[in-house]
């Protein structure tokens, strides 16, 4: 049986939360680039892997699977017997680790993202920073962090005390966001500060910089 592919970019952050879960669990794969200034994404074969033209796409073997959060599920949950625990066992743990990745999604990243898009992709795109929008977000984002300041103050994770898939998902943008002014977000709030130092200093995470 084939092993596993991983079709991105390696400047995506979408693509780089698969590949950070790919190396806590110590598995091989194959990184198949997709170029998003070509538009790679948006054209076949890349559609056939996934009809919504979003990277990365995902094989292990004849299993085909896309959306980066469900990707990393599948990878912890598949490979949960190798490399690092990303989940937490019981009802309950379980729980809280799905709250933790719905909180990522919709309350952390929806704003993180524009942040990241404003200050960094749109250079690689060769367009201009809006600073008015960098400003608005950066208030919602402190907002958020405020309640992650509160969170961390009781658990050395977001969703328990050892890392899980809660954190992961944070890694990529924040990495980002930390090559930018919004840096200060992360820094004024020593929780928060200390989580950042520890997440962005795993193994995992220095391997996925390009």
């Amino acid at each position: 049986m084939a092993g596993i592919k991983v079709f991105g970019h390696p400047a995506s952050t979408a693509t780089r939360r698969v590949l950070i879960a790919l190396h806590e669990k110590d598995l091989d794969f194959e990184l198949v680039h997709v170029e998003l200034k070509d538009g790679e994404h948006k054209k076949e074969p890349f559609l056939s892997r996934n009809p919504f033209g979003k990277v990365p796409a995902f094989e292990d073997g004849d299993f085909k699977l896309f959306e980066s959060r469900a990707i990393t599920q599948y990878i912890a949950h598949e490979y949960a017997d190798k490399g690092n625990q990303l989940l937490s066992p019981g009802s309950k743990s379980m729980a809280i680790l799905a709250m933790g990745m719905e909180i990522e999604a919709h309350e952390f990243d929806s704003v993180a993202s524009k942040l990241g898009w404003e200050q960094i992709f749109k250079n690689f795109f060769g367009l201009t920073t809006d600073q008015t929008v960098v400003k608005e977000e950066e208030v919602k984002l402190g907002k958020v962090l405020d309640n992650y300041e509160a969170r961390l103050g009781e658990s050395k994770y977001m969703a328990s005390d050892h890392f899980t898939l809660v954190d992961l998902h944070h890694i990529p943008v924040i990495q980002y966001l930390l090559g930018t002014p919004t840096k200060k977000l992360f820094e004024e709030r020593p929780h928060v500060s200390a989580w950042v130092a520890d997440i962005t200093s795993r193994p995992s995470s220095q391997k996925i910089l390009v």
